[in-house]
Order: structure tokens, then C-alpha cells, then sequence
């Protein structure tokens, strides 16, 4: 790990837990956390033991979006150094979003601007009903750039158009009914059960699988359905019934037992 800044534990089943540790600034962005974040995503890509990774913040607060120390000298530094630590931060999410494992983020108190960027590049977003979510970003004169693909992706243009615009601050209901997250809790331990739910459910599952399923609605998401898009899902799912994973899992149910994956 670059520093203490991003902490990951993963457990013998294969569960990964990242998390921002700079409590004392509830967890904000500076250039050691996208680092710390980029290097465990480029970590937690090859590691095939490695099935689900759950993101959460230590303390009281998921991620308070950009340290305002660090936005400072990036303020005093020209264009071209803006850009490249923009694409730092551009990189580390496309990186958290492609990850092949399920991803999930566990949603405790704040999560502003780039911390809700986080939690729109994973699979499935929890959240407790008190936490504070917005993109703050226009309040200081800028934009949700590095973030916008995933939170369009997730929520929208139009509630995107919305919530950018406004800087409205809305609470993990809100959340839920927008998707930016799936799930609402109310209390800390129902966060942590929900979090012990969606492991064993994905420990179930062919760790092959579950990775080519992500990609596949990346790639299908808004195509024209047409024939080529039909040969290309035919395809897939041939593949699929001829690989290993596919030939075990239907050897598995036939026979009644678990498959050899199956650690749920």
C-alpha cells in the first residue's frame, strides 16, 4: 500500500474490505487516497481469490468527497498538473467500476461529491437511512466531472441534470429510490448484516461467472437490438455453457450438491 490512507483486509473466503482511513478528515480525497485506491483496484484485479470486495470509510463517515487542503494546491498549480491529477482520480474510478469481482459500498454518514462517485462506480450501494449524500461540486465553482459517467450511469441524466445543478443534500431513502443505491438500513449492525447477506449470496456464485455477467451489461447497456446483438449474446452464452464453470455448475445441480465454488 502507498500509505495508511486506504487500508484492505481479505478474508481466507475470499472477501476484501477497502477502506479509507482518514477519519480525523472524514475521509476525504487527497492525492495519497486516489493513490492508495488505485493501487489496491490494480491489487484486488489479479487477485482470483478474491470474490467480493466491500468498500467503506473508517469512522463516522463514508467519504466527504475532496480534502479542501489538497483542492487548495491544486489550486495554485497550472492546467496541465490540474488535468493529470484529474486523470488520476478519472483512472482510479474507472478502475473501481471494471473491477471483476462484485463490488459493494457500505454507506455510513457523509459521502459527498467524490465519495457518492464512489459509491455509483460499485455494483451495489448500502446505505443507512441517516447518511448524507451530495454533489456539492457546483457550490465551490466546479463541476462532478471524473464522477459523471458512473452517476449518469447509475441514476440518470435527468436526476443527474438535477442533483448536479442544485447541490441538493438528500438522505439514504433518497438514495435508494434514485439508484444510487439498492439497499436502506437503519442501524449500524444492519449495515454490517446486509453486508454478510450480499457475501454469502455471492460466494454462491461462479467467480467467472459473476465477472463476465458484470461485463456483459456494460456492453449491452443501450445497444440497438438487432441481429448483430442477438449473435453476440448467442455467443456469450454459448461460451458460457462450454467453459468449465458451466459444465460444473449444471453437473452440480444435476447431481444435487454444491458446486466447487460454492462458499456461501
Amino acid at each position: 500500500m502507498t500509505d495508511s490512507s486506504v487500508l484492505l483486509d481479505v478474508s481466507p473466503e475470499g472477501v476484501a474490505v477497502v477502506r479509507l482511513n482518514r477519519p480525523d478528515k472524514r475521509n476525504a480525497f487527497d492525492e495519497s487516497v486516489i493513490a492508495g485506491l488505485a493501487e489496491t483496484f490494480e491489487t484486488l484485479k489479479g487477485a482470483d481469490h478474491v470474490r467480493v470486495v466491500m468498500l467503506r470509510g473508517a469512522g463516522a463517515h463514508f467519504s466527504a468527497g475532496a480534502d479542501l487542503e489538497w483542492m487548495k494546491r491544486q489550486g495554485a498549480r497550472d492546467r496541465a498538473d490540474n488535468e493529470a491529477d484529474a486523470l488520476d482520480l478519472a483512472r482510479m474510478l474507472k478502475a473501481l467500476h471494471e473491477l471483476p469481482q462484485l463490488t459493494v459500498a457500505l454507506v455510513q454518514g457523509a459521502a459527498m461529491g467524490g465519495g457518492a462517485g464512489l459509491v455509483a462506480a460499485c455494483d451495489v450501494g448500502v446505505a443507512l437511512r441517516s447518511a448524507s449524500f451530495r454533489f456539492s461540486e457546483v457550490r465551490l465553482g466546479l463541476t462532478p466531472a471524473t464522477i459523471s459517467p458512473y452517476v449518469i450511469e447509475a441514476i440518470g441524466p435527468r436526476w443527474a441534470k438535477a442533483l448536479f445543478a442544485t447541490a441538493e443534500t438528500f438522505d439514504g431513502a433518497y438514495a435508494e429510490k434514485i439508484g444510487l443505491t439498492q439497499y436502506t438500513v437503519e442501524t449500524a449492525q444492519e449495515l454490517d448484516e446486509m453486508a454478510e447477506q450480499l457475501c454469502r449470496m455471492t460466494l454462491q456464485n461462479a467467480p467467472g461467472a459473476v465477472a463476465d455477467a458484470k461485463k456483459l451489461v456494460r456492453d449491452v447497456a443501450g445497444q440497438k437490438v438487432d441481429d448483430h446483438l442477438l449473435r453476440e449474446t448467442a455467443k456469450r452464452i454459448a461460451a458460457r455453457r462450454a467453459s468449465d464453470e458451466g459444465k460444473e455448475g449444471l453437473a452440480a445441480f444435476l447431481e444435487r450438491r454444491k458446486a466447487s465454488w460454492d462458499v456461501g
